[in-house]
């Protein structure tokens, strides 16, 4: 059951008079608020604010966070999101005094330990992406993407070739459509076959020369290697158009395969998905791009770069870039995140970010093998490092759907999988179980998921049971949220 006192608001424990702390008298003349602060600024009454001992407030945030769920706690099936656990070491790390005591505005003769991480991973986003340079600017993925964008954008208007279309494929990420209207391109949709892959007549038929990028999810969002990849940049490229590849999926490809080498003009990195930063809450983010030869010019302004001297190198920004797109994010982006990214690279080394990829794919391929007998998975029986089932079959029976099961599994302990997408598989349950998760976990969560689908509908179609609220995104006058806990007359 639920500590009822991690629901009660810090306002309802306070009590006049009570403080956390006990300052001495002042042993300095005092002036008057009014004296010190003008009059415009001043309340015309003071806030109330809470009164509570200090042994009270820590219980109150003690209490709430054991509301949360979170990768330390609790298994994270989220397809489409690489939700694993963080190394403690790189949090470590990134908080040394010589990444998070420095101030944007120092001299870069003062950051120049901070400085070479940052060109050493630019180097080391380039191998891995099989592509030319990198910016590190980018707040986010589909910040890096908008970016990578810009930069095709910018490149065609110097060559004199007005392109006014992106092809994107019906079961790409939604900020891909997104990021190319804010672009100034039209989307255009390609149909998906049958069995989860592009289709090559469809694309075929859409493509000509006003098409300025074919963005891609490579694997796609289905858990799918696209197979023709390579054949389908060949077609694009021979009409002078860009390959986008979104990076998202990259977790199921390191040190296997390279975006560059089977085409890729350009893409993004998730730091928080594949180089295992923290992951949700709003941020703090990055999605650095990598791009080719030819679309080096373009990118955001200032790069990390290095000199050799002969004292050796030192690193510097370089504003030096006249056919630039300018900057996309206030001064080097969020520096922790990238100090993470940097020392999980460090950590792995290359054979150890292939071993990532291999156990992330093999553990997904194990849960399919658990879960598909009873949760059809439309598109294959082997994958990459996620996989779609659909609960269409099971919600046609008993009237169980893939929300349902995903709100019941909160009860159970498990954070629910990714549901309803990709849009092209009906009551789509979009799984991701990472290399991080042992063979024990995975099992538990497919015997877990089994007992759902057993389950009663009535009893799922009003879960999750444990929680304080029950389906918040589901009001209607029908079924309204369930306060678990209703405040008695002494709270």
């Amino acid at each position: 059951m639920r500590n009822k006192h991690a629901t009660q608001l810090i306002f309802e424990l306070s009590r006049a008079g009570r403080s956390a702390v006990s300052l001495p008298t002042a042993d300095v003349p005092q002036q008057p608020v009014d004296q010190l602060i003008p009059e415009r600024f001043l309340a015309r009454t003071a806030p109330q604010l809470p009164e509570v001992s200090e042994p009270e407030i820590v219980r109150h945030y003690a209490n709430l966070s054991t509301l949360n769920m979170s990768v330390d706690t609790h298994f994270y099936p989220l397809g489409s999101c690489t939700m694993k656990y963080n190394p403690k070491r790189n949090e470590r790390l990134a908080s040394i005094a010589g990444v998070v005591d420095v101030h944007p505005y120092q001299s870069e003769s003062s950051l120049q330990g901070l400085l070479r991480i940052f060109f050493e991973l630019q180097q080391m986003l380039e191998e891995i992406s099989g592509l030319d340079a990198v910016s590190l600017q980018p707040a986010a993925g589909a910040h890096g993407e908008l970016t990578a964008l810009m930069v095709a954008a910018a490149y065609f208007r110097e060559i004199g070739d007005n392109r006014t279309k992106v092809l994107s494929p019906d079961s790409a990420h939604g900020t891909n459509p997104a990021s190319a209207r804010m672009c100034g391109f039209d989307t255009v949709t390609v149909k998906s076959t049958s069995d989860g892959f592009v289709d090559r007549d469809d694309l075929i038929s859409k493509l000509d020369e006003s098409v300025a990028v074919l963005m891609i999810t490579n694997p796609n969002t289905l858990g799918l290697f696209e197979r023709g990849i390579a054949e389908i940049a060949d077609e694009v490229h021979s009409r002078g158009g860009l390959i986008y590849l979104d990076g998202a999926n990259m977790n199921a490809i390191l040190g296997i395969t390279r975006p560059g080498d089977f085409g890729a003009d350009m893409m993004h990195f998730n730091p928080h998905k594949t180089f295992s930063g923290p992951h949700g809450g709003g941020g703090p983010g990055a999605g650095p791009i990598a791009v080719a030869e030819k679309l080096t010019p373009y990118l955001p302004v200032p790069r990390v770069a290095r000199l050799e001297t002969e004292e050796g190198y030192t690193y510097r920004l370089d504003w030096g870039q006249p056919r630039s797109i300018g900057r996309v994010r206030s001064f080097f982006g969020n520096c922790g995140v990238l100090v993470r990214a940097y020392c999980y690279l460090l950590t792995h080394g290359p054979d150890g970010l292939r071993s990532v990829s291999e156990n992330a794919v093999l553990n997904a391929n194990y849960l399919l093998s658990r879960v598909k007998h009873f949760l059809p998975v439309p598109q294959g029986d082997r994958c990459m490092h996620e996989f779609v089932a659909s609960a269409a079959q099971l919600k046609s029976d008993t009237g169980i759907s893939a929300m349902d099961m995903a709100k019941r599994l909160l009860d159970y302990g498990f954070h629910a999988p990714t549901v309803y997408f990709p849009l092209t598989v009906r009551e789509a349950v979009m799984v991701e179980p990472t290399e991080t998760e042992s063979k024990e976990m995975l099992d538990k969560f497919a015997e877990t998921l089994f007992r759902v689908t057993e389950e009663a509908a009535d009893l799922l179609h009003d879960a999750p049971h444990t929680t304080l609220i029950s389906r918040p995104d589901e009001v209607t006058a029908a079924r309204k949220p369930k306060l678990r806990w209703q405040p008695s007359a002494e709270d």
